[in-house]
């Protein structure tokens, strides 16, 4: 495939990334913001997913139907989410629709008014998101990991903030954070599909160039792990359990080592914790381990849902073989059937516009360039046995894992000495 890459920065600093995909009939395009969860203060903890809502209630020109309406109107797909370090407001229609597509984009980014109103509209929606984690033992044990392994740290709080946070939001406060740190130089339009840079940059390149230059803000403060243990008693019929452990950076060099680790130890149905845990023990339905990757820092982490009876069992089984990873080298089969599954799961993805639109964004933000997928297949297949023996004892060496567990009725003294690395 001719994939081609360009990129424009405009006078104001914001810059636009994108990759042609001729074979493709669409365009998914996202406007990318710098600013996330981990830029809030406590009292403004929730204040960037809240704007995330809003942008869509309102502009100058359009009211909330009208912007459903018109992207409905052309079968496009419309969103937007809210991560601890960026937020993103993307859609994908046609090619041929490119022009609209920018056009509401662009005047839902620039001019949306943030009424009151819509502001007292939207508050009990996002208290029934709220809700939904809270519904959610899965997500809720995840949730529950966060100030146990970050501490105090904006990394530690929900995206979502609390109910005291938005109940108080208004308009004003929306509009003054929304002033203070959508900066253009923190702004990546990046666009991926049947689309020409020079086209692409004759249609945002006027409005875009608009953003006036703000004052810059805090630099974001560089997180400390924990290794504490929170357990919240509710009557399930099953133990949700959440492992927390240090993890790396975005763009650390052993990030190739790492996700091979994760492939490895609970990745897929083949991995050592999927086997172990639910083929021979039959003790879960669910488990897998993880990565979440941040600027600065990272976690690697492991969930599971077990019998309240069997808790005990599967963290001496899932700590054993986390143990395991530092003692002894993977096997060459393993280590190569995991690069295998990497590099098809990197090459399936990438023939999605919208996933390269997401890599194009995340490349520009963490290194500055767009990093070919070839590149990060070359360095996975780099990777040997030595480099994930050495990466585990760096990461878990010594210490304890952090533990939050959701369910009836256990005892935190069980766990005393189980969660040594």
């Amino acid at each position: 495939m001719n994939l081609t890459v360009n990129k424009t920065i405009l006078d104001n600093g914001v810059r636009v990334v994108s990759m042609t995909m001729p074979h493709v009939h669409s365009v998914s395009m996202g406007v990318w913001v710098q600013v996330g969860a981990r830029d809030e203060t406590d009292a403004e903890s929730g204040l960037s997913h809240f704007i995330e809502h809003m942008i869509f209630k309102g502009t100058v020109r359009r009211s909330a139907f009208q912007i459903a309406k018109e992207f409905d109107a052309i079968g496009g797909q419309t969103n937007a989410f809210t991560s601890m370090e960026h937020t993103c407001y993307h859609a994908r229609v046609l090619d041929t629709h490119l022009e609209t597509m920018v056009d509401i984009l662009s005047d839902i980014f620039l001019n949306s008014i943030f009424d009151e109103r819509e502001v007292a509209r939207e508050r009990p929606v996002i208290f029934q998101e709220l809700g939904m984690v809270e519904d959610s033992p899965e997500e809720l044990v995840h949730t529950m990991m966060g100030p146990v392994f970050w501490g105090g740290h904006p990394l530690g709080r929900s995206i979502l903030g609390s109910r005291e946070n938005i109940q108080a939001f208004d308009s004003h406060t929306i509009k003054d954070f929304f002033k203070r740190l959508y900066q253009p130089d923190r702004i990546i339009i990046a666009v991926a599909g049947n689309v020409v840079h020079e086209r692409l940059i004759d249609k945002v390149g006027p409005v875009f160039s608009t953003i006036a230059a703000g004052n810059g803000f805090a630099s974001r403060g560089l997180p400390a792990t924990g290794c504490g243990i929170k357990m919240k008693h509710r009557d399930l019929e099953q133990s949700h359990i959440c492992l927390g452990m240090n993890g790396v950076s975005v763009a650390d060099p052993r990030r190739f080592s790492a996700s091979l680790i994760n492939t490895i130890f609970g990745g897929n149905m083949s991995s050592r914790l999927f086997q172990i845990i639910r083929e021979e023990r039959g003790l879960a339905y669910s488990i897998y381990s993880f990565l979440s990757v941040f600027a600065d820092s990272g976690m690697f982490g492991v969930y599971t849902a077990v019998a309240p009876t069997e808790t005990n069992t599967s963290l001496d089984l899932i700590m054993d073989q986390i143990r395991r990873l530092k003692r002894e080298p993977v096997s060459d089969d393993a280590l190569e059937d995991a690069k295998a599954f990497i590099k098809g799961n990197l090459l399936m993805a990438a023939e999605s516009p919208d996933n390269q639109m997401v890599r194009l964004a995340q490349n520009e933000y963490y290194f500055g360039r767009t990093i070919p997928i070839q590149s990060v297949i070359d360095s996975i297949h780099a990777v040997t046995a030595e480099d994930l023996l050495s990466l585990a004892e760096d990461l878990w060496g010594s210490g304890n894992a952090a533990l939050t567990i959701l369910g009836p009725g256990v005892d935190r003294s069980d766990f005393s000495g189980k969660l040594t690395l």
